[in-house]
């Protein structure tokens, strides 16, 4: 009734009488967001399809052009000087610091941000994994260097060369662990680092860099070193701590949290001390056992995903990755790797 002609428009005053006269239960924030993108537009009016990708929070360009068109409606001292916050406001705003390196990202992520959904993903994948290692130990009655006790590697969840018709291996592998050492490393970085990542760019996104990183891992071990065994979520968590390293230093002035340049050392310090671990226990191992080793070329296929891939994930905040056309060039590169990587282990091994 108020676009007869079908043009997906209306004017601002229209459309804010209809919504006073039916009093319809909106977000303010993204009306405040909605007369903006009308105010910067030629012709001052709303725009249908804004208005179905705001109110849905729908990843769209329209969010950008919503924040930079209406910096008024977001209080400049929403971040940092705001008192009286509660634990989870202030923990909020520790993320927004750390993650974002955009100033009204930051202010938008934390005016708008809902305690529902929660990070549930890595929080859960983090617990299995402790579950799992604390069955194997109680079991085994071995807490380090569980890969030695033959047992171990006879678990249906652990990558092993041959059984690798066994498809469910190639991403079960990171629920299992050498030990104490690999475990608490990869729980430690995942809760740090994966838990704020998936609170700024949501469960689907950070789930799918995550699992895109394991799987990678298990492929490149399957061409690269094909005797080896594998165990650990290495592969997903140097996916996540790649991308976030390298959205860092892309990112160096707009960044805001603090001690980022000891931090960063400091992480590329323990990253490199767990890949010398793993290249240590593959080819010199401590004590004498019955085959290879896992291998670590799961570390550096995560991180390969992470800089490419990720990056791209990480500096499309609450932007579409379908209208990238980066991101469907990289989709492509790693569906031409997972195809290559599949007819590998189809005929290689017994070519090879």
């Amino acid at each position: 009734q108020l676009d007869p002609e079908n043009t997906g428009f209306i004017g601002v005053e229209t459309f804010a009488s209809l919504v006073h006269s039916h009093e319809l239960p909106l977000d303010p924030a993204k009306l405040d967001m909605l007369v903006a993108l009308a105010q910067g537009n030629d012709e001052g009016q709303v725009c249908y399809q804004e208005l179905v990708d705001l109110i849905s929070s729908k990843r769209s360009s329209s969010f950008k052009r919503a924040i930079a068109n209406g910096q008024r409606a977001l209080p400049r001292d929403v971040l940092l000087d705001e008192t009286g916050l509660g634990f989870y406001k202030r923990f909020v705003r520790y993320v927004a610091y750390e993650i974002l390196p955009c100033e009204m990202d930051r202010r938008w992520y934390f005016y708008q941000h809902r305690t529902c959904p929660p990070p549930v993903f890595m929080a859960a994948v983090t617990l299995t994994q402790i579950i799992v290692f604390l069955c194997y130990g109680a079991r085994l009655n071995k807490w380090v260097l569980q890969t030695y006790h033959p047992e171990y590697m006879k678990s249906p969840l652990v990558y092993h060369p041959g059984h690798r018709a066994r498809a469910w291996r190639f991403l079960t592998y990171m629920f299992m662990h050498v030990g104490l050492e690999q475990l608490g490393f990869n729980a430690l970085l995942q809760l740090m680092i994966g838990v704020p990542l998936e609170m700024v760019h949501g469960i689907l996104r950070i789930s799918f860099l995550y699992l895109a990183g394991v799987l990678a891992g298990s492929l490149t071990v399957s061409i690269t070193d094909m005797r080896a065994p594998l165990v650990g979520g290495s592969g997903g968590v140097y996916a996540l701590c790649s991308a976030h390293l390298a959205n860092v230093v892309m990112n160096w002035a707009g960044m805001r949290c603090p001690y980022k340049l000891l931090r960063m050392v400091l992480a590329l310090v323990c990253m490199s001390s767990e890949v010398g671990r793993a290249v240590w226990l593959r080819f010199s191992p401590p004590l004498p056992a019955s085959g290879p080793q896992p291998s670590f070329m799961a570390h550096l296929a995560g991180a390969i995903v992470g800089i490419s891939m990720g990056l791209t994930i990480l500096r499309s905040y609450e932007e579409s990755l379908q209208d990238q056309c980066g991101w469907w060039v990289l989709l492509l590169s790693y569906g031409t790797f997972l195809l290559f990587a599949v007819f590998w282990n189809i005929f290689a091994y017994d070519l090879l």
